[in-house]
């Protein structure tokens, strides 16, 4: 994979030197404003990185044949079509889109020109979330499942005394179902697929959700996702049946050390260590399927992604939460 990045936010300060771990990755350039040219060049000599430039033309003529869309939420629908349009495999940062109509129109292009496209959610990706999957059978009949991401966010400070910074506004699809409640959902749809029905019981401050409490109804089970940008809180998700549970230790986007515990007393655990390098898992499994030209595994993701954005703006909606996109 020869990759371009689009964007210079925390992510992907967080993101560059894992990149450098991972096999059969090639990063050829950074495209952002031309108030962040500074910070791209320190990092750019930092990971030797070809190319610095404001300009999407430069960097899709680079040798790329990958682009890595790490903006704010609003702009990703922009982006993608942009490096579609110009036959570039993408990868774009969670949430995939503002909405899912934009979801289902993403879908749809890449589709219609036989190109990879990924949302970037981790928790997919990880090897405790795929033993998760293993043990379910083990456990019973479900019957509740929670799944918990709290995270108290510097920027609600800022948000109390009146100023609105893109994770807090609902014209820049901010909100805690787009940040944080995303994960929740993938944590719990990726594993027992579409619910009956969902409803969302949100704190909503000035047209926005800062903490949220989802329920998913199933046919036999509950499963309660909530997520706070307001409070601080313990992460974490428990999966109860009628012969034992199943917990993980850390919040969804790193999943952390798994523990099944069964009603004959019998134990067992298993940790990948990788909840500290969240980043590898998921570009791994992107550059395989590029590499093997797995279309089908790919939109398959895509299809999972797509059935949790059409979850998710149901709930936002049902909160009274709109975005001028939805219109």
């Amino acid at each position: 994979m020869k990759l371009g990045i689009i964007g210079a936010g925390l992510i992907v300060e967080e993101f560059l030197p894992k990149l450098v771990q991972i096999e059969q990755l090639e990063i050829l350039g950074i495209q952002s404003v031309p108030s962040d040219m500074d910070k791209l060049k320190q990092w750019c000599t930092k990971y030797n990185i070809p190319l610095v430039t404001s300009n999407f033309e430069e960097l899709s003529q680079s040798g790329i044949d990958t682009v890595y869309i790490a903006v704010p939420n609003f702009l990703h629908v922009s982006f993608v079509e942009k490096a579609l349009n110009s036959g570039l495999n993408v990868i774009v940062e969670k949430p995939m889109t503002s909405n899912a109509k934009e979801a289902q129109h993403l879908k749809e292009l890449a589709q219609s020109k036989g190109l990879f496209l990924f949302e970037a959610i981790t928790t997919r990706y990880f090897k405790t979330y795929q033993k998760i999957r293993e043990w379910l059978p083990k456990i019973g009949q479900i019957k509740l499942v929670e799944s918990k991401y709290s995270q108290y966010s510097r920027r609600y400070d800022a948000f109390q005394k009146g100023e609105i910074l893109p994770v807090f506004d609902p014209a820049k699809a901010g909100g805690a179902m787009m940040d944080l409640n995303l994960y929740n959902l993938h944590f719990v749809m990726g594993l027992f697929g579409q619910p009956d029905n969902q409803h969302y019981f949100a704190n909503v401050e000035r047209g926005i959700d800062t903490s949220g409490v989802a329920v998913l109804n199933y046919p036999d089970f509950i499963a309660v996702c909530t997520a706070a940008k307001d409070s601080k809180g313990k992460s974490g998700s428990l999966i109860q049946g009628t012969k034992g549970y199943i917990e993980t230790t850390l919040s969804p986007n790193l999943v952390g050390e798994v523990k099944l515990v069964l009603n004959d007393g019998s134990k067992e655990s298993f940790d990948d260590g990788l909840s500290q390098a969240r980043l590898i898992p998921e570009f791994q499994a992107f550059v395989k399927m590029i590499n093997d030209n797995d279309l089908e595994a790919c939109y398959k993701e895509l299809e999972a992604s797509l059935s949790v954005s059409k979850v998710q703006t149901q709930l936002r909606k049902e909160a009274g939460i709109i975005f001028p996109m939805d219109n």
